[in-house]
């Protein structure tokens, strides 16, 4: 079992984490014609706006109230009802997502008692879904915005069944923010496979897949639309995928009644054979032959690439879940975990095959790679990598310097062999093979050695 610890320093250098305000306004991006609002000043939004458009390489819907030194200090009623109207006469969004930011949370300002207010006074909100979400910057991860804006929309837009029916093949699917629009279209495919009917919460698919609208909207342009939230209730499952999703399936089943399922990964064999066999279970469709052959293509990729990853020394830095996915399925194909930062605490870190995991940034992860053989974190980590000459394999939010970040698949069996090849061929690359100018023979060494030292 893994120490979990807390960075002692008194400053955060080359930092990890990310604000949860935006982790909850990616979240309110998986809604059609949805439209994120940040409760807090103009650079709260721009910082996150420029990381979500370099990451996707997308236009990405999102405003701000624009708190100013005033408004901060008496409160920013008047900034959250003039940005509220302007954008529902402007875009005409279905689901306007607000969160607040350090700057709000600090002055205290009631979120909901403010749209209460709003609402009361202005009719042409009446069509608009309304959703509040309280993300302090100074608390918790992007992870925990994310998990809390799903939640809140749970709360908020999810009708309670009349009656018990359940639409036996309808299952809800709650991702976690490791989860990329690709991995979605996966996970899609194999639920489809298994004759289900999959609504997912937040679905990045839709809107941040990389594909070129016919028009242009102001709006998030696909993923779950705010109607399909509502009929979730009607759903015979619910899975969610990494432990910041326990919480959204605990309130969705305590709201409607749908029972849930826990996956806290679904890269590596055992945890794809778990979702298989549940998928089997509650469908009564065999496992399908595309899936066995694809399990299969796997079991032949580990036995491959476990030449270039057995005994090599990995350190990682990311999310919790994500940490978790990564740690444990390099563990298994026979690489040591050398280091493990995280940004918050988590109930999985425990579980990772590692002496200590430490919450704490990005400086912390280059102390600890020292004589590593891979770094595993997003592209923030590019610098250590290059100081260390350590190859660094990009994962997670951002990954500014690369393409298609947004469509990587690590997920399935599939995502997981394509994973096996992209890092074992990385490893491979950086793997110093012996050459006739640098291999010498024991025994020659030796003996140059004893002519050294009596010319000596």
């Amino acid at each position: 079992m893994a120490r979990v610890t807390i960075s002692k320093k008194y400053c955060t250098v080359n930092p990890l984490k990310m604000s949860p305000s935006i982790g909850a306004a990616l979240a309110f991006l998986g809604v059609d014609n949805s439209m994120p609002l940040l409760h807090g000043s103009q650079g709260c939004t721009s910082f996150g706006l420029v990381l979500f458009v370099r990451h996707f390489r997308e236009a990405i819907p999102m405003q701000t109230t624009a708190m100013s030194e005033v408004a901060t200090v008496l409160g920013g009623l008047d900034n959250l009802e003039q940005a509220l109207v302007n954008i529902a006469g402007r875009t005409k969004p279905t689901l306007i997502g607000i969160s607040t930011t350090g700057i709000s949370e600090i002055k205290g300002d009631d979120l909901s008692g403010f749209l209460k207010l709003i609402r009361a006074n202005h009719p042409e909100l009446d069509g608009i879904a309304l959703v509040d979400v309280s993300t302090p910057d100074f608390q918790g991860a992007f992870q925990d915005g994310w998990a809390a804006a799903v939640t809140r929309m749970v709360e908020e837009l999810v009708d309670v069944p009349q009656f018990e029916t359940r639409l036996s093949r309808r299952i809800n699917v709650l991702p976690g923010c490791h989860i990329t629009p690709g991995d979605i279209d996966e996970l899609r495919d194999i639920f489809e496979a298994f004759s289900l009917d999959p609504i997912f919460l937040p679905d990045l698919s839709g809107s941040l897949d990389g594909h070129i609208p016919a028009e242009f909207t102001p709006t998030s342009l696909g993923g779950i639309s705010v109607e399909q939230i509502r009929r979730m209730g009607s759903a015979c499952w619910t899975v969610a995928i990494g432990e910041q999703m326990r919480g959204a399936a605990i309130t969705l089943e305590h709201h409607t009644g749908v029972p849930y399922k826990l996956f806290g990964r679904l890269t590596g064999l055992a945890a794809n054979d778990e979702l298989m066999g549940f998928l089997s279970e509650i469908s009564g469709v065999p496992v399908p032959k595309k899936y066995r052959r694809q399990r299969s293509q796997l079991i032949d990729a580990m036995l491959d690439g476990h030449f270039y990853f057995g005994g090599k020394r990995v350190a990682i830095a990311a999310e919790p879940d994500l940490l978790f996915a990564m740690s444990l399925w390099l563990h298994e194909m026979g690489c040591k975990i050398q280091a493990a930062v995280t940004i918050a605490e988590s109930p999985v870190l425990e579980t990772i095959p590692v002496d200590e995991v430490l919450v704490g940034d990005l400086e912390d992860l280059e102390l600890r790679s020292v004589g590593a053989d891979l770094i595993v974190t997003h592209s923030h980590g590019r610098q250590a990598a290059e100081r260390l000459q350590i190859p660094l394999f990009r994962i997670g939010i951002p990954v500014f310097d690369r393409l298609g970040a947004g469509q990587q698949v690590t997920i399935g069996y599939r995502g997981t062999r394509n994973l096996i090849f992209e890092v074992g061929n990385l490893l491979m690359e950086n793997t110093h093979e012996p050459t006739p100018e640098t291999w010498i023979p024991k025994h020659r060494k030796s003996r140059e050695l004893v002519m050294l030292q009596s010319a000596q």
